[in-house]
């Protein structure tokens, strides 16, 4: 399946492991990893950072205590899995690439293998349709998606005779990011970058990086020219546009209990606690895009201000701090 690849203390080993897939309806291997991050119980911390690339998360794993074990995974489906402490609490950095089916495999996964509360913070990158200005920091309180409308694109005919009643995009309604951790997000990132550089506001998240977010492409008929004014029709607060957040909102309000195990366990839904921040690497304003160099100098600061809010968050419930954990193991 994928290259397993575990330092302790300085020591890199390296395996490869085939595991019988057992479960159709929810595939797990025969020694509990799960499909597609390939993670099992032990591997992953109730406190979660995830980004897009694997650079990103290797910049903020340089964080991680140096005096405590680092565990890496990278899956044959693109996941890479880094887990550690960070001021001496369990801490995961997981690189999940990019789109909502991805967010929607890692959350859903991870929550299966983890006992106790999770609290996921994102941090990637945006495009701007506010005032926001590239190298800015946009903190997403809450957000919407929007969808390619594929029945719209159906038949070409009736849509250029203006008789269908389809519209080419859908707009959903908004999720929000969990109030508390987000606030102590926008607390560290205001710290960290100056309170001109960072603003908080409404995401639209988009499944496509071209057509639902408006881009311009003559190989397709996408019928987006008016995209971005329709955003600020539909909803005119919304300031960042990006291809992942609304997901890890949606499934946070979504979920259940499950899979708590303390019999004291009061908790009956939202066991996932969610907030989202975003660089911005274009301006849809003025069409300007980020440089590589300020890309690389901003995450290296915003790296320390998200682990700082991650650890301060407080969480009820947890997995279970025993030495089946990576993060114990030497």
């Amino acid at each position: 399946m994928s290259n397993l690849i575990n330092y302790s203390n300085g020591e890199m080993k390296t395996s490869t492991f085939e595991e019988k897939m057992e479960n159709a309806n929810f595939p797990m291997s025969d020694k509990g990893r799960v499909y597609h991050v390939e993670v099992k119980r032990g591997e992953v911390a109730n406190r979660i950072i995830t980004v897009g690339d694997h650079t990103r998360a290797e910049e903020f794993a340089q964080y991680l205590d140096k005096d405590s074990p680092l565990f890496r995974l990278s899956s044959a489906r693109g996941f890479l899995t880094i887990t550690g402490k960070y001021k001496g609490v369990p801490i995961s950095i997981i690189a999940i690439g990019m789109g909502l089916p991805m967010m929607d495999f890692f959350v859903r996964e991870v929550r299966s293998v983890v006992d106790g509360q999770l609290a996921i913070i994102r941090f990637g990158t945006c495009g701007s349709i506010g005032a926001a200005r590239t190298g800015s920091i946009i903190v997403q309180n809450a957000a919407f998606a929007i969808t390619r409308n594929y029945n719209y694109f159906s038949d070409t005919e009736e849509i250029e005779s203006e008789l269908s009643d389809e519209k080419p995009y859908n707009f959903t309604k908004i999720f929000h990011a969990d109030p508390q951790l987000y606030k102590k997000i926008e607390l560290e990132l205001i710290n960290s970058f100056g309170e001109d550089n960072v603003f908080t506001g409404l995401n639209a998240t988009c499944d496509s990086f071209y057509s639902s977010q408006g881009r311009k492409d003559g190989n397709f008929r996408d019928y987006n020219s008016n995209l971005i004014s329709t955003i600020s029709d539909v909803y005119p607060e919304a300031i960042s546009l990006e291809m992942e957040a609304f997901m890890l909102f949606h499934l946070a309000k979504s979920s259940t209990s499950l899979p708590l195990k303390d019999s004291n366990n009061t908790i009956l839904k939202n066991s996932i606690k969610a907030a989202s921040a975003a660089m911005v690497v274009a301006d849809r304003v003025t069409n300007d895009f980020i440089s590589p160099v300020k890309v690389h100098d901003i995450q290296k600061v915003a790296g320390k201000a998200v682990l700082n809010a991650l650890v301060d968050f407080e969480l009820i419930y947890v997995h279970p701090d025993d030495d089946d954990c990576v993060w114990n193991q030497n």
